[in-house]
């Protein structure tokens, strides 16, 4: 496991985000719930299992976030599930040189992601749609980890729009990280490091297999409209702070299904989540109390920002 980490402020509050990386030895490595993965897929520089930056939050972290939560929008839990909102996205592809390979991926593939994004959001009033596409080669940039002085120069040159507006930086940082995202509430402190970070390759038709159908985008555009990970705060009654999602100790990897790690009467391991570490094709929903979640959020740190 790699110690990088990466600290957001939420309005005087710390939040500390721990990239989760895979140490992966040469040989064939038994990761999860019984996940094997071989060498292969390491020796290609693919990430061995979903790895995201952004990092479940400890249970005092988590309460003190809340709390502030709370204090701005006392209303937030009155909502219904729908949010209606329309997001631009301005898409800044971070590339080493021409050619896929290199990161430069083709509109294609930048829209096929947009797509994405549309069905999985748009049963609760959600639509995204592209501003602009921007290139930038700088091999510093591409390889930028979160946290990293690289990091914080791309973004500060190249960030576009209001609170409201999904920047999506794709790029190659390595460490088998698939991606990381900045929450809501830290907008207000820290506007230019807002926005979502993707490995390339995990756009639709990337090689980042079986990471490459494009949920990688929905799960950390997830965290960018406040939702945490499924298994934040483990078998804790607060759990992710959705009423709706059953309780799961640890993160779930492939699609183990009928997994239930907490064993306890809110049901089987939400493992079909986006929010969860699983297999893109294993994705396919969020739950109603997660889109009331990010409804309040987006009115409370986002709309009109």
């Amino acid at each position: 496991m790699r110690n990088l980490q990466y600290t957001v402020v939420l309005g005087g509050l710390f939040s500390a985000f721990a990239l989760l990386g895979a140490g992966c030895s040469a040989d064939s490595t038994e990761i999860g719930e019984g996940i094997d993965v071989g060498s292969e897929t390491e020796a290609a520089g693919l990430p061995v299992v979903r790895t995201c930056g952004t990092k479940e939050l400890t249970a005092e972290e988590a309460e003190a976030v809340e709390a502030e939560f709370e204090q701005l929008a006392p209303w937030k839990d009155n909502f219904n599930a729908t949010i209606g909102a329309n997001i631009p996205v301005y898409w800044h592809v971070i590339n080493k040189g021409s050619g896929i390979s290199n990161g430069d991926i083709p509109q294609t593939q930048i829209d096929a992601q947009i797509n994405v994004l549309n069905a999985a959001y748009a049963a609760w009033g959600v639509t995204f749609t592209l501003a602009s596409v921007d290139r930038t080669t700088n091999s510093t940039w591409y390889t930028a980890g979160p946290g990293t002085t690289a990091e914080r120069q791309m973004k500060q040159t190249l960030r576009k729009g209001t609170a409201e507006a999904l920047n999506v930086y794709s790029s190659n940082p390595g460490g088998g990280l698939l991606g990381w995202a900045t929450f809501p509430s830290s907008y207000g402190s820290n506007p230019k490091d807002d926005g979502v970070v993707l490995l390339f390759s995990s756009v639709p038709g990337g090689s980042a297999a079986p990471y490459n159908l494009g949920d990688t985008g929905t799960h950390e555009v997830g965290h960018w409209m406040g939702l945490y990970h499924t298994f934040q705060g483990g078998c804790q009654k607060n759990n992710d702070y959705v009423s709706d999602t059953p309780a799961e100790k640890s993160a779930a990897y492939g699609c183990p299904t009928g997994r239930d790690s907490c064993k306890t009467s809110s049901g089987a391991d939400p493992i079909k989540n986006f929010m969860d570490y699983t297999d893109d094709a294993c994705m396919d929903h969020f739950t109603a109390g997660q889109s009331q979640r990010m409804q309040s959020m987006w009115n409370t740190y986002r709309k009109g920002k």
